[in-house]
């Protein structure tokens, strides 16, 4: 079901964390290993199954269920962002206000992993790439930006780069070098 490219990240994306959460299986369980009595006593791990893709996230770093719910829901947002891939012409394409008011003055890609803007900008990067098979140089060419802009950019955050490195793999193209 993740790898069907009508979906759009952007429909789950815009959805507050109460809905996204409604469309989840909700499971919370024991954590393992290190982290004192009340961790190995408690339920505090919690594992989310979107329920409309399938996709699936988890956390069990902290003591808290309640700390563990929002990581939890940030993880399956940047899975979403990373999976979920919309078909889009490029014909006559330029890319959304959103992806353009995160572009400065000097052509860089300013958007952080904290930012609420950054999986949109993720699963637009990763529909624009998909769309030119995978060449960055296009993809940055339809951005409006340099190649070294978008590569550092991908190599920012290691689940994206390994996920572009996944796509460029599916599509036969050599992965990217991380430099």
């Amino acid at each position: 079901m993740t790898d069907d490219l009508d979906w759009n990240a952007n429909r789950f994306l815009d959805l507050d964390d109460d809905v996204l959460v409604g469309q989840c299986m909700v499971d919370c369980y024991r954590s393992q290993g290190p982290g004192g009595q009340k961790r190995n006593k408690t339920s505090s791990a919690v594992r989310l199954r979107h329920q409309p893709t399938g996709l699936v996230a988890t956390a069990v770093e902290d003591r808290s269920q309640h700390v563990n719910k929002a990581r939890a829901i940030k993880r399956l947002r940047l899975t979403i962002a990373l999976t979920l891939r919309q078909t889009i012409s490029l014909v006559d394409f330029s890319p959304s206000e959103l992806l353009s008011e995160c572009i400065d003055k000097q052509s860089r890609l300013q958007v952080g992993l904290r930012d609420h803007r950054y999986n949109h900008v993720v699963a637009e990067i990763l529909d624009i790439l998909h769309a030119c098979d995978m060449r960055v140089s296009e993809a940055a060419k339809q951005i409006g930006i340099s190649t070294g802009r978008l590569t550092s950019f991908l190599q920012r955050n290691p689940k994206l780069f390994g996920k572009v490195n996944e796509m460029r793999v599916a599509v036969g193209t050599k992965p990217l070098r991380h430099g």
